[in-house]
């Protein structure tokens, strides 16, 4: 017998609605990081593509 057998025939909540859920229970701490995220991952991206432009000849 599976666990989800026992009591009710409902699957457990997937791990994205829970990951819903908790972002609506955490709405300003999940935009704050969803910001940060975001901003350093625009940032590694310009790092990136600085460090490995092209070196034109003059």
């Amino acid at each position: 017998m599976r666990d989800t057998d026992i009591g009710t025939n409902t699957l457990p909540p997937s791990f994205l609605k829970l990951a819903m859920r908790n972002m609506v229970r955490k709405g300003r701490q999940s935009l704050f990081h969803f910001g940060l995220t975001t901003i350093s991952f625009i940032g590694f991206i310009v790092i990136v593509a600085w460090l490995g432009r092209p070196t034109l000849p003059q």
